[in-house]
């Protein structure tokens, strides 16, 4: 029991970061088949977690719902607003379920949390108690976005974040990081190792939505955009290894005559 202890302690001293909040989009589960729910892509997230997970770090998790519907589509639909949002925060509840299902078959101990009360298949968001899971080493997963309308799934990752005391919001992408243009658009983009939150502002850089954006600019909160379909990423970020964007205020002054040369 000692000795297994005691290495749980060297791989947890041997990670940058302790406690992390992954969002991944709705629309990254429907993997290369374009389906809705994607099960190889389902499993290929579930390894990648489970890897950092062995390591003794705590994962709190927020998924989208745009691979089955995005509260912004509900006009063209008839549907207002509120309304669709609410559609939207019921799709995050079936990917959250769905993940969950793939994390367990894993081998990993989950919880899923919702911002929306619904008893029957998740349990109500309350801070203390997904603090206690986290620190009893369970995947904690953040359905129905902060249960109000008008927010996104980014701005709830932001905020659960910043509620659990996470050291970093990590946002995997399909895209390795913060280009100076679409670099599936444009071959001669290049990509930012490090930003400034200052510098996101100030060119408009499609990060975050600007509440979750602000929210982790105000609470000192780094972000780092990174390509989560990349084997081995999510691992290598979290151990420290120079991956992605790395987005925060504590960037180096010269980044804005760094940033001005690029662009």
């Amino acid at each position: 029991m000692y000795v297994f202890y005691f290495q749980i302690l060297i791989f947890e001293n041997e990670m940058k970061y302790k406690r992390i909040l992954l969002k991944l989009s709705g629309e990254a589960l429907m993997g290369d088949k374009q389906t809705v729910l994607d099960a190889a892509r389902l499993e290929q997230y579930a390894q990648e977690i489970k890897k950092v997970a062995k390591e003794g770090v705590q994962i709190g998790i927020v998924i989208g719902g745009g691979n089955i519907f995005r509260g912004d589509n509900a006009a063209e639909i008839g549907i207002e607003k509120v309304q669709g949002d609410y559609m939207g925060m019921m799709a995050t509840l079936i990917n959250g379920m769905a993940l969950q299902g793939a994390l367990e078959k894993a081998g990993l101990y989950t919880r899923l949390l919702s911002g929306i009360h619904i008893d029957k298949v998740c349990e109500p968001f309350i801070r203390r108690r997904a603090i206690r899971h986290l620190e009893k080493g369970r995947i904690v997963i953040f359905g129905a976005g902060i249960g109000n309308p008008y927010f996104t799934t980014d701005s709830a990752a932001s905020l659960r974040a910043i509620e659990i005391g996470a050291d970093v919001v990590l946002k995997g992408t399909r895209v390795d990081g913060v280009y100076t243009a679409d670099p599936e658009k444009d071959k001669t983009a290049t990509r930012f190792s490090t930003l400034s939150f200052k510098e996101v502002f100030k060119h408009n850089f499609k990060v975050m939505d600007m509440t979750a954006f602000t929210l982790c600019q105000e609470n000192n909160l780094p972000i780092i955009v990174f390509d989560m379909n990349k084997e081995g990423n999510l691992h290598k970020l979290v151990k420290g290894e120079d991956i992605g964007t790395y987005i925060s205020s504590e960037v180096a002054a010269y980044m804005a005559d760094q940033v001005a040369d690029l662009l």
